[in-house]
């Protein structure tokens, strides 16, 4: 009886299996590179605000500490937005006739908050509390980059669960002495990973398996 298949439609076969894992491989590192791209994490695109104010001039020339505007950071989940008030505190003195902050008067005049559009923005699933980060040694530029250097804000990082985790598994690496919290120029290299390690036996830092549990941010 004459063969059904032509003896090339072994090496046909050899070839299309090899061509499914070659593809199925290139198009799984696409997709990872692709979820992680700023085009859907959303990571060093700037943020148009309706004013358009700037941490570099705030918080690197005129060394304004993060807590004066954002002053619930350390007691409550929310690292809290400033409310008008507190920009008039200075600048019913400094700039105060000029027109490019004149959406600020208004909104201090008619008593209504500005409409600051959120930069960092976690999944509804998702619980982040600011405070218990605050009271553990992670640095605010530990997650938001060098605030004290953008005149606009941007995502430094992507927020997802790959970023999270990997402080969760090893958080003795990301920590600093709570003085040094909102210290825009501290630097990875003032403390050594000894140090460290003491730091997290002081501040009670749980273990690893407790910090990467699901229940932890799924609540």
């Amino acid at each position: 009886m004459a063969q059904f298949f032509n003896k090339s439609a072994n090496n046909i076969a050899r070839i299309s299996m090899v061509l499914v894992v070659v593809l199925g491989g290139a198009a799984f590192y696409a997709y990872t590179q692709i979820a992680r791209s700023s085009y859907l994490t959303g990571r060093y695109l700037e943020v148009q605000q309706p004013v358009q104010f700037s941490h570099k001039h705030h918080v690197g020339d005129d060394g304004i500490d993060c807590r004066y505007c954002h002053s619930t950071v350390e007691t409550t989940a929310s690292a809290g937005m400033p409310p008008t008030q507190t920009c008039m505190n200075c600048h019913s003195q400094i700039w105060s006739d000029s027109p490019y902050l004149e959406p600020v008067r208004a909104s201090f005049r008619e008593n209504k908050p500005i409409e600051w559009q959120r930069v960092h923005d976690l999944p509804e699933f998702v619980y982040f509390n600011h405070s218990i980060h605050v009271s553990k040694g992670v640095g605010c530029s530990t997650c938001h980059g060098q605030i004290d250097n953008m005149p606009a804000v941007y995502q430094e990082n992507t927020l997802q669960m790959e970023w999270c985790i990997a402080c969760h598994r090893e958080p003795e690496k990301f920590i600093r002495p709570k003085s040094e919290v909102f210290n825009m120029k501290w630097q990875d290299g003032d403390i050594d990973q000894a140090d460290r390690n003491k730091l997290k036996i002081d501040y009670k830092i749980r273990s690893k398996e407790m910090m990467t549990s699901c229940s932890v941010c799924h609540r």
